[in-house]
């Protein structure tokens, strides 16, 4: 029952959340100087087709008539349609979205290999030149930010030794014909190991672009809470029962250690997401962050406005995923 409580409570936290979110995003982008019908219209309009416009995307109202009929389509899965591209903003936003999942997920998962590698090593090797190395290198990695790893990337990999993709999502030369979005799973699923290679191939720069600060946090943090359970009784215990190291490590200490780490992951899962604008961008990448910095150049309220209430409902759905993990992995609170 307070398990289910805790869930109830997140939720209703949730959604007053996206209402906040809603109201200061629909607010702001309106009283920002600019008028987006005016970049629909030719040179030499008339007051009349401006007009026409304004009424037809419900800009000749106020703002809190315009917010009260925005939000009661929303309720409807009606975001509105998009200026500039004249679509739905839902199906372009879900159009989108799946490109930004698969890379996001892989940026994760390079970051929890590249961070969890780096502090078993540490803790390992610790109080050795090891150790020093690792922080060093944690230390370098976490001071650059994601874009300008993106730049040294493109440099390295795609111009001085180009051995991958630097732009797109996927070759034009590839033939196949996806039912869904979500073009690495499907094509996992349809056994196109070409076409998964191909889709690796783009992907593998902005991940690592976006990986590489993220795995420097998990390395810190992972390797310090592993170093305070090196030091408990049941960790001295498995030693005087003649275990290895690396047994010690693996099996007694991270097991519990690693529970800080994965409130911290979920946490900058969400900022992760967040930081695929610019690498999308950067990458030519064809997901929602860089059809969110087309919407801002273009002034397409709408899209705008749909694509931060999905980013706000990710952000809120992986933070309440991670808390809801963390009390089914620690006993102490599941038992509360």
């Amino acid at each position: 029952m307070t398990l289910l409580r805790n869930i109830l409570i997140r939720l209703v936290t949730t959604l007053v959340t996206l209402f906040g979110v809603a109201v200061i995003v629909f607010v702001v982008i309106r009283v920002v100087p600019g008028n987006p019908i005016a970049m629909m219209l030719p040179p030499g309009a008339t007051d009349a087709d401006i007009a026409r416009l304004e009424a037809q995307y419900g800009f000749d109202k106020s703002i809190f008539q315009q917010f009260v009929i925005w939000l009661g389509g929303v309720m409807q899965g009606d975001f509105g349609t998009s200026i500039s591209l004249r679509q739905p903003v839902s199906q372009l936003v879900l159009g989108r979205l799946p490109a930004t999942l698969e890379l996001s997920i892989m940026a994760l998962v390079i970051a929890v290999i590249i961070g969890g590698a780096m502090a078993l090593a540490g803790t390992r090797y610790r109080d050795t030149k090891t150790e020093g190395a690792v922080d060093v290198t944690a230390g370098m990695a976490l001071s650059i930010p994601d874009f300008l790893w993106g730049l040294v990337l493109i440099l390295l990999f795609g111009v001085l030794w180009p051995v991958f993709h630097i732009s797109g999502r996927i070759s034009p030369s590839l033939n196949i014909d996806f039912s869904t979005n979500f073009y690495l799973f499907e094509a996992l699923l349809r056994l196109r190991f070409d076409v998964v290679a191909d889709l690796l191939a783009h992907m593998f720069m902005p991940a690592l672009a976006l990986a590489i600060p993220l795995a420097a946090i998990i390395a810190q943090l992972l390797k310090q809470s592993l170093k305070e359970t090196m030091h408990l009784d049941y960790v001295t215990l498995a030693r005087t029962k003649g275990y290895g190291e690396n047994h010690v490590i693996t099996r007694e200490a991270l097991p519990n250690a690693i529970l800080p780490t994965l409130t911290l992951v979920g946490v900058q899962f969400t900022f992760l997401i967040g930081g695929t604008v610019i690498i999308e961008r950067l990458f030519s990448y064809e997901g929602l962050g860089n059809m969110a910095i087309d919407a801002v150049i273009n002034r397409d309220l709408p899209l705008i406005q749909g694509i931060v209430i999905l980013f706000a409902l990710l952000f809120t759905l992986v933070n309440l995923a991670v808390d809801m993990l963390y009390v089914v992995l620690n006993p102490r609170l599941r038992h509360a």
